[in-house]
């Protein structure tokens, strides 16, 4: 080796990362596979260690309560009334984060979904169920969307931070939701007028979500919708202007202002669209539960951000993970009944795991550590020497 490489070799840091090329589908898979096994392995372990039963514990989880349980059927209405609007919202959330626009808004764009599309059944309850309902829904979705669009002109007028904004709107619509849950007076028409204590009322019967019974199944019609957003959402992606100038947008905002597109007006109505479908997701949640709630996000807003981050913003992607994610929270909520010393607070718990781990995991994928002295010669270059030898 000559001088002045042995110079260079010990220049070099003793560890380097080079960003890995061409690693085939089937090996990310599994790599991700591998990390959400790790982290079931870490929470089976925590499990074990404060008494309970890891195998009875997970297959009460991971069966959503279904197993053992006296009404298995509405343990899957249930399963898919929470799925739905984690689904939504997430599919609203990932148009943004697209964009590189970082809507941290979702709880407060969902909320007010929820406050408007509430506003409309307690306020309009003779009209009839079907004009109802529409009504419900693009009022929450359009009143949402203007509320996710006051960050995206602040955006584009003046560079604001888009993740500081959407996050403090949150508490506001939070806030105005529990001022209207607790303050009673002739002009709140979202409290039950027959109770003593400030306590939210029942929509009338036009105002609730029809179901179709299925045997003793009853499968919300959200459900339909929800994965029929996601088709449409992808189609969107590959198949529209609008969604190319979005990806354009997303990649360079310079590169897009080359070929003559209006950056300004595209990240408007994007940001628009996304707080338009999480407030969708509102006026669904509101509308099948048949009332407003406090709780009423029950943190989709949050949860939909690690999902969309998980899912690599496809909107597939999306669907599948909000299952199994979803499997963490409902499940964890009918595991946790059998056992005094844990709560259902375990999924976040596990969630918060998995997602670090596959953090870490997606770092490995994308980069390749090298350390000095062991690094990877070239194919051809042993090759070489022989030939000069």
């Amino acid at each position: 080796m000559a001088k002045s490489d042995i110079t260079a070799a010990k220049k070099a840091p003793f560890v380097r990362f080079v960003k890995r090329e061409g690693m085939k589908k089937r090996t990310v898979a599994l790599y991700y596979i591998c990390a959400v096994a790790a982290a079931l392995l870490i929470g089976a372990v925590i499990l074990a260690c404060i008494g309970v039963n890891v195998f009875d514990y997970f297959g009460k989880m991971l069966t959503v309560g279904i197993a053992g349980s006296a009404l298995p059927l509405r343990q899957i209405e249930n399963y898919l009334n929470s799925f739905v609007p984690l689904v939504i919202t997430t599919i609203g959330l990932s148009l943004a984060f697209k964009m590189k626009f970082w809507n941290i808004g979702g709880e407060g764009q969902f909320i007010v979904g929820a406050i408007v599309s509430s506003a409309i059944a307690f306020g309009c309850p003779d009209l009839p169920a079907w004009f109802l309902l529409l009504l419900m829904f693009f009022g929450g979705g359009i009143c949402a969307g203007l509320y996710g669009l006051i960050t995206a002109i602040f955006k584009v007028k003046f560079g604001t931070s888009e993740t500081l904004l959407t996050l403090m709107l949150n508490y506001v619509a939070l806030y105005f939701l529990a001022f209207l849950g607790n303050t009673q007076g002739e002009w709140n028409i979202f409290l039950n007028p027959e109770s003593v204590r400030p306590i939210f009322g029942k929509f009338g019967e036009n105002a609730v979500m029809p179901v179709i019974p299925l045997g003793g199944f009853s499968l919300n019609i959200t459900v339909i919708v929800a994965i029929l957003i996601v088709v449409l959402v992808w189609l969107y992606y590959g198949k529209t202007k609008h969604g190319y100038e979005l990806l354009v947008v997303g990649d360079s905002p310079n590169t897009a202002r080359y070929a003559g597109m209006n950056v300004g007006k595209i990240i408007l109505r994007t940001v628009f669209f996304s707080a338009f479908l999480v407030g969708l997701a509102g006026a669904f949640r509101v509308s099948s539960m048949g009332t407003l709630s406090e709780s009423v996000t029950n943190d989709v807003g949050w949860t939909g951000v690690v999902v969309a981050w998980l899912a690599k913003l496809n909107p597939f992607g999306i669907l599948l993970v909000s299952a199994l994610i979803n499997v963490l929270q409902i499940g964890s909520q009918a595991a946790a009944t059998s056992y005094m010393q844990i709560d259902a607070n375990f999924a976040d718990l596990l969630q918060g795991i998995i997602l670090f781990i596959v953090l870490a995991c997606d770092f490995f994928i994308r980069f390749r550590v090298i350390i000095r002295g062991r690094e990877e010669k070239p194919k051809n270059e042993g090759k070489a020497e022989k030939e000069e030898g």
